[in-house]
């Protein structure tokens, strides 16, 4: 019965670590393509500029998936160590 348990918690924080860098990974893409829109279209400094606000969008969201990814990796953290203390 415990080595069920080891091999399930395992599973668990692989998929815990596996999401974690996937979301790390998304918000670096963003965060360069927001970086890239923004410095292509920054002449025309206006919020008719689509692709400037898209820019500035990346950007943000970037920073939006970084904080989700890590707050999600805490909280799995925080589930396996509890588990583990019964």
């Amino acid at each position: 019965m415990s080595t069920k348990t080891a091999v399930v918690e395992r599973q668990t924080a692989q998929e815990g670590k596996s999401l974690f860098l996937a979301m790390h990974i998304a918000s670096w893409v963003a965060l360069c393509a927001g970086v890239v829109l923004c410095l292509v279209n920054i002449s025309h400094f206006s919020d008719s500029n689509m692709l400037l606000m898209l820019g500035i969008g990346f950007l943000v969201g970037s920073v939006f998936t970084y904080t989700i990814g890590t707050a999600m990796n805490l909280v799995h953290k925080r589930k396996s160590e509890t588990e583990n203390d019964y």
